[in-house]
């Protein structure tokens, strides 16, 4: 008897939403929008089993800033403590972390 797969990758529900945003961090300097961006995206990919290229992506953009995710989510915990991240770009002060 074979044991099931495990280890099969699936698909996130949001990766085509989300890809074009990382390749955007992948090219720019950690803004204050850029870094809560990174941070709501690690949280959204951390521990998912698939979109390996995202997530390896993701350390990429860590790994370019200069930071380890414990400083990321320090700055963005006082960005979003501040509030207004997101309503400078226009989209609702909501935060999409799933």
């Amino acid at each position: 008897m074979t044991e099931p797969h495990r280890s099969k990758d699936q698909q996130h529900p949001l990766y085509n939403r989300d890809r074009p945003s990382i390749d955007i961090l992948l090219a720019q300097q950690p803004t204050e929008y850029n870094l809560a961006e990174l941070a709501r995206l690690r949280v959204r990919y951390q521990g998912f089993p698939g979109a390996r290229d995202i997530q390896k992506d993701l350390d990429k953009v860590l790994q370019q800033w200069g930071l380890t995710e414990a400083e990321l989510f320090e700055k963005t915990r006082q960005l979003h403590s501040i509030g207004g991240i997101y309503q400078s770009r226009g989209k609702k002060e909501e935060q999409d972390w799933n």
